[in-house]
């Protein structure tokens, strides 16, 4: 079960045209995954290239927890073909040590560990807040606008690193990209307007976070790209999707494409189930983007 890519791709984006839908997982490397989604024996080594041809994207969660290497940014991109992209999330010692404050030598060693080494393959930067972070205008703001919003400003952010990255920072990119940035929140304090404005004002896109109900889910539109996370429906990390459920995404992921249900302007949609308890993550998401390309055809 499989959906070509192309089928995903965008025709004419952000204009009176379709977004690009992004569909994958939220990471790969689970060992209960193995001889189920991935087949008996399949080296480790060659588990993403075995997703990159079922799927057109995927959310890279090492670099969460700790800073990854150019040697493996540069890797990863190797094995997949060239229309994949890599969603990463940034640090949790930015967001859950540091509380986005302060986070100026944070960032730069972020950006500096080899990020930009997935080059034309990098596609958003997801930025996870605590339960226990209240929302905070000014906080919030200031972190905000510290973040770099093209691949060259990102190398200039990364000069700024400290003695752990001397010798192994990365810090080139091939061309001047944009670098988008979305925002997943989980306290109640931000679901209000101030919050949403802010995020509007400065391009980041608010994560729709589907929980099982333990988060709030937000749905409002803030950015040129809609960022949806599939935690579980009825369990955190744990349910699978049904087929009404899915259903119900796709629909979805094809008005947020097409416009049709916001403002008649069509963005690109990245989507990343992380159910992966069950090994339910794979299975969900391919059925999710062969629905999303029905309501396109």
């Amino acid at each position: 079960m499989s959906v070509d890519a192309a089928e995903l791709a965008p025709v004419d984006p952000g204009q009176s045209g379709i977004g690009a839908a992004r569909i994958g997982i939220s990471g790969w490397r689970y060992v209960p995954w193995r001889s189920v989604f991935y087949p008996k024996g399949l080296p480790q080594r060659r588990e993403l290239e075995y997703v990159s041809g079922r799927m057109n994207s995927v959310e890279i969660n090492g670099s969460f927890y700790a800073l990854q290497t150019p040697t493996s940014y540069q890797r990863w991109a190797d094995e997949v073909p060239d229309d994949f992209l890599f969603s990463v999330k940034g640090g949790r010692y930015i967001t859950h040590i540091l509380r986005l404050k302060d986070t100026e030598k944070a960032l730069a060693n972020f950006f500096a560990s080899g990020v930009l080494a997935l080059g034309p393959k990098l596609g958003p930067v997801l930025w996870q807040v605590p339960p226990n972070l209240a929302y905070d205008r000014d906080t919030l703001d200031a972190f905000l606008a510290t973040l770099p919003c093209t691949t060259s400003a990102a190398v200039e952010v990364g000069r700024n690193h400290d003695e752990r990255m001397d010798g192994r920072a990365w810090l080139k990119t091939d061309a001047d990209r944009p670098l988008r940035h979305t925002l997943e929140i989980r306290h109640p304090s931000f679901e209000c307007e101030d919050f949403v404005q802010l995020a509007r004002d400065r391009d980041v896109a608010i994560v729709v976070s589907d929980s099982a109900g333990r988060f709030p889910q937000m749905f409002e539109v803030t950015s040129d790209e809609m960022y949806v996370r599939l935690h579980g429906a009825e369990e955190l990390y744990v349910s699978g999707y049904p087929e009404d459920l899915l259903q119900t995404w796709a629909a979805r992921v094809h008005g947020w494409r097409t416009g049709e249900s916001t403002d008649g302007r069509a963005r690109d949609v990245y989507v990343y189930c992380d159910n992966d308890a069950k090994v339910r993550a794979p299975f969900d998401a391919m059925r999710l983007a062969e629905i999303v390309a029905e309501l396109a055809a």
